[in-house]
């Protein structure tokens, strides 16, 4: 962290930027980006979202994160993305460190480098981007002029695979944990650094919410499972607490969202109107980490939309949220903005409906004023019963009565998202999606009186997640995935009627299996990781860049000598005995509620959303000190005027 002026490697990036592809997604300078002088800042973060600027620069977290260190004085935030295999070759050759899009500083003059991963497979990247950065690959050999190297996202609440690359791991919502880290690091700063790197990472890790990986130490039983995870200095928690931000309505950001220069992922501006989700789907790590549900109200989402729309310019908004017609206040937001952007057409959009919270009313609020593309449902497993064993109260009469309400009402196409590999699915399970698919196209054909609609079904392999009821699952093989999605595509291209007008698109197996592997790996996965960005190994995310026979590979040299390989991780069903790698990690759930979950699967027993109903004690609330937080307000989005209207005619108040 050295404390001179970092000087802007621009000049030697510019002269290879002629030779790679998009070369704008390098140059910064993006509407709402920030520069500060670097001088008059003590605290300097590189934030990076470790995939292409297409898909990370539209990531809320890191947007967020970006906008709240940069309101503070004497705080500088700058991003930086992963650069394509082009650029990284350039910069090797003529010395051109990792750098930020924000003023092109090397990313090794910063204080801390974070990384927020919303998926395992930016692993690979964030080796990287270390090394392009000149820091070294291993928290165990940096320095005092190193970066600290701090991991978020939602795989962070299992950072073993990572926990020799990363000096430090946040779990949970990142406003005020960036804030705590910030205060803490320019404490350190100003009494001279005492202590070095070490002192600073036991300040780091002494508050019980940031979980220093080197501070653990993790012993193991002779058949390869863990033993236990102690600590190994005094003063260190022995389990680390999630952060949970309780009031939404205090932290409106993106106030002023950022706008790219390239074409990204999501061209538009998005909002979030609640965190959380007690649906309790058993394979969803998302809505069990985020516990409890925190609804922003219907006012403080008005506001965010009118200040990012001005700030903006774009033309679509995007409600977010795990299931955002689930807030209580939905049909009041989506009429409210709807009549308020009438003459400005601008378009709603929510990421995908539940099925049981559907209506049309508010489907056609959502497209008033934009275009009417499909309509998403998640129904996730084809069969009643495996719709049980994962908790999505969803029957498929609803569908069928959901989907005939769409194509009566104009819609022509409905997607139709599944998932292959669930817990106790049978070939049958996967086989009804097909008859499911029939169903709605012949509902479809009579409602509309038309045989042009289209449904088309989308299906990802499963991977059982920590911190979810199917932690404990054995995952299906890659080859066990790829055949029953075979059987699944003749029998839907077999049928004469309705074949034509399903679509079908489905990712084969293996991805879900190195995904599986980093999600549930302890610390002897890291050695896999370091085995395959060795070899080449980019962007696993992206399927051109993906190599599955590398990560085998890798994986079979590197973990022989532990005793344990691949369909240790993946296919091996664990038992309640057996201590899981991120046990310490608190996300508030309590494990023994989990497991009872697990039980429940298996039994094909469903369980109500405690929103609604008495609690079933998953253990959040009380232990994280929090509490389900949510509307109705009895409020109206204002202000209640159309957006350009004159003044109202007298005798009628609009």
């Amino acid at each position: 962290m050295p404390a001179e002026a970092a000087e802007s490697v621009f000049p030697q990036l510019e002269a290879l930027l002629p030779h790679v592809q998009k070369p704008i997604q390098y140059v910064g300078g993006e509407l709402n980006s920030t520069v500060k002088p670097w001088e008059s800042c003590d605290v300097r973060w590189a934030l990076m979202y470790p995939d292409a600027y297409e898909v990370g620069l539209p990531n809320q977290g890191v947007m967020i994160l970006y906008e709240v260190l940069n309101e503070q004085d004497g705080v500088l935030a700058e991003r930086t993305y992963s650069v394509w295999p082009d650029l990284e070759a350039l910069m090797r050759e003529h010395r051109v460190p990792q750098f930020t899009v924000d003023s092109h500083r090397p990313v090794k003059a910063f204080d801390v480098f974070g990384l927020s991963f919303s998926t395992e497979l930016g692993y690979t990247n964030m080796l990287t981007a270390l090394d392009l950065a000149g820091i070294p690959l291993e928290s165990k050999d940096r320095g005092l002029d190193d970066p600290i190297v701090m991991a978020g996202g939602h795989a962070a609440f299992n950072p073993e695979p990572i926990a020799d690359f990363i000096d430090c791991a946040v779990i949970g919502d990142g406003e005020q944990a960036v804030l705590e880290v910030t205060r803490i690091i320019r404490a350190w700063k100003e009494e001279g650094r005492p202590g070095g790197r070490e002192e600073l990472l036991f300040r780091l890790a002494r508050t019980g919410g940031v979980y220093v990986p080197g501070f653990y130490d993790v012993e193991y039983l002779p058949d390869g499972r863990i033993a236990r995870v102690v600590p190994n200095r005094s003063g260190v928690p022995w389990r680390v607490s999630k952060h949970t931000v309780m009031d939404l309505d205090e932290w409106p950001y993106p106030k002023q969202p950022l706008v790219p220069l390239a074409e990204t992922v999501h061209e538009r501006m998005s909002v979030e109107i609640f965190r959380g989700c007690t649906r309790g789907c058993r394979f969803c790590q998302a809505g069990m980490i985020t516990r409890p549900v925190r609804e922003r109200s219907i006012t403080g989402i008005g506001e965010m939309v009118d200040k990012g729309l001005k700030a903006t310019g774009f033309e679509e908004v995007g409600l977010l949220s795990l299931s955002s017609a689930d807030h209580s206040e939905i049909g009041d937001i989506a009429k409210g903005l709807a009549d308020r952007y009438e003459d400005d057409k601008i378009g709603l959009s929510l990421p995908s409906t539940r099925v049981d919270a559907f209506n049309i009313d508010l489907a056609n609020e959502l497209t008033r004023n934009g275009r009417r593309s499909g309509l998403t449902f998640a129904p996730e497993g084809g069969s009643e019963r495996i719709r049980k064993v994962i908790n999505k109260m969803v029957s498929e009469d609803d569908l069928i009565r959901t989907v005939a309400t769409a194509y009566g009402n104009g819609w022509r196409q409905v997607k139709l998202y599944f998932m292959c590999g669930l817990p106790t699915e049978t070939d049958d399970d996967v086989l009804q999606i097909a008859d499911m698919a029939t169903r709605v196209i012949a509902k479809g054909r009579e409602v509309s009186g038309s045989n042009d609609i289209r449904c088309t079904v989308s299906i990802g392999g499963f991977v059982p997640k920590p911190h979810t009821p199917f932690q404990w699952a054995p995952q299906l093989s890659a080859e066990g995935t790829d055949e029953r999605l075979a059987k699944l595509r003749d029998k839907i291209r077999g049928d004469k009627k309705y074949g034509r007008s399903i679509g079908f698109r489905y990712h084969d197996g293996k991805p879900g299996i190195v995904e599986g592997l980093l999600s549930r790996g302890d610390r002897r996965v890291g050695a896999v990781i370091r085995a395959v960005y060795e070899d080449g190994g980019r962007f696993d995310g992206w399927r051109e860049h993906f190599s599955y026979d590398r990560w085998m590979n890798c994986a079979d040299k590197a973990l022989a000598p532990f005793g344990v390989d691949v369909d240790w991780y993946t296919t091996r069903e664990r038992t309640y005995e057996e201590v899981l790698p991120w046990d310490h990690l608190d996300s508030g759930l309590d494990k023994d509620w989990l497991w009872e979950d697990w039980q429940d699967a298996l039994d094909e027993t469903e369980v109500e959303d405690c929103r609604w109903t008495p609690c079933f004690d998953c253990g959040v609330c009380p232990q994280m000190d929090t509490a389900i937080q949510i509307g109705p307000t009895g409020k109206k989005l204002l202000p209640l005027t159309v957006k350009n209207s004159g003044p109202a005619p007298r005798g009628h108040a609009h």
